[in-house]
């Protein structure tokens, strides 16, 4: 009786089942390709949930769409093909394909997927184990190691780059020295770890003695399903000077942006041994007093740049006017001083100058946003060059230019500190 009501307890209540995650298969040794007459040993690991049952809890396993006889939690296999494994209760697992070669060379890579800032591995191994002379491995069709004996291709901290399809070639003593024999051919992908994170504001915060407020920015990035449990950390920017080291909050609080200047941040995210770092797109924030919007003060940066101050070049040239001659088709031109009584036709299309002023109006719009960031860079260099030439009297002379100065004589200006 007291066993009956402790298994009763167990079952969740009003039908609720918790979700349960498919099993883990792994392979022993850890190369997807094995020599024709070797064996492996597959493993299935996975949550196998409380049930009124009394007998063991079995696993199922899958060669392809066929069932195998077999449910214990490892089996050897040697026959070529997709395994998966199911436990009860839990959806299927993912696949290991098994290729078996009757090649004298080939190329093992490890069966489960590599992400980044993780080592790469990669081995060429001869028939049975037979030593591989003047070994070389390729990357997509280029050498990238030479060994002069059988030995490991490994790649430290792997990246997307990394990616493609590898090969090794060497010779064998059977008994001489053979010829250079070639392996097959075998494609590796190397997992992104995460997104590259994006920079968004999350809104204002009222600060003490602020009559704006502070703004409030979080760094978002999404990692891989498997890798959901990787800790990263944040650090975030202004310009190219560091705000806020790497920490674990995503979010930082930006005090109150000083008048009449645009600030533009962005964030890296990256692991605690920072095998892996990526930036975010630049952020600009606007200045004091202006409205904080919330959806479109993101903007790419080019080239996966934290910032960049040269904007493309904005063709400001006005197409020539022609010339039309003052007068009207309702008599004699008007005298010096007079004006018309009636204006032009309501119905009356616009000249190309109007068109011209039209179509300058997002190019002015633009400058006069060039000249803002500008402004405050300038203002920044002379307060640096004011502190830095703090010595009696010393004096830096700094090169201006001026619309009212003739070409050919420069003007400078002399700062005295």
């Amino acid at each position: 009786m007291w066993e009956l009501t402790v298994l009763l307890l167990l079952v969740p209540s009003s039908g609720q089942t918790a979700t349960v995650e498919k099993p883990v298969l792994s392979l022993h040794p850890p190369w997807t390709t094995i020599f024709k007459g070797e064996k492996v040993t597959l493993r299935c690991d996975g949550y196998h949930p409380l049930l009124l049952e009394l007998r063991p809890i079995s696993t199922l396993w899958y060669l392809g769409h066929l069932l195998l006889p077999s449910y214990k939690k490892s089996i050897e296999v040697h026959t070529p093909g997709v395994y998966r494994c199911q436990t009860r209760g839990a959806p299927v697992s993912d696949p290991i394909h098994l290729s078996v070669s009757n090649d004298w060379l080939i190329l093992q890579v490890p069966y489960a997927a590599v992400f980044e800032g993780e080592p790469l591995v990669l081995r060429c191994r001869g028939w049975y184990d037979k030593i591989v002379y003047k070994l070389h491995y390729y990357h997509d069709g280029q050498p990238v190691r030479y060994f002069h004996s059988s030995a490991n291709y490994t790649v430290p901290q792997a990246r997307a780059s990394d990616s493609g399809r590898y090969q090794c070639s060497g010779t064998m003593r059977v008994p001489v020295e053979s010829a250079p024999m070639f392996s097959a051919k075998v494609a590796v992908t190397v997992q992104e770890l995460f997104q590259a994170p994006v920079l968004r504001v999350m809104g204002r915060v009222e600060a003490r003695g602020s009559a704006f407020g502070e703004v409030v920015l979080r760094c978002e990035t999404r990692l891989h399903p498997q890798k959901r449990d990787t800790p990263l950390q944040f650090a975030f920017y202004k310009y190219s000077r560091p705000v806020r080291r790497y920490d674990w909050d995503a979010e930082y609080t930006v005090p109150d942006p000083e008048v009449e200047e645009l600030e533009s941040y962005w964030c890296e995210a990256a692991t605690t041994t920072r095998s892996v770092r990526k930036r975010s797109p630049w952020l600009q924030l606007p200045g004091r007093g202006s409205p904080l919007d919330l959806a479109s003060t993101t903007a790419p940066a080019p080239g996966n740049q934290p910032l960049s101050f040269r904007k493309p070049p904005v063709s400001r040239s006005v197409p020539s006017v022609p010339s039309v001659p003052n007068v009207t088709s309702a008599g004699p031109p008007f005298p010096a001083g007079g004006a018309p009584t009636a204006g032009p036709p309501a119905c009356a299309p616009p000249t190309p100058l109007q068109q011209t002023a039209g179509a300058l109006k997002p190019d002015v719009a633009l400058l006069l946003r060039e000249m803002q960031l500008l402004q405050g860079l300038l203002s920044r260099v002379v307060l640096e060059l004011k502190e830095t030439q703090a010595v009696p009297g010393h004096t830096v002379e700094i090169p201006t230019s001026n619309s009212a100065v003739s070409q050919g004589t420069p003007e400078t200006t002399t700062v005295e500190s």
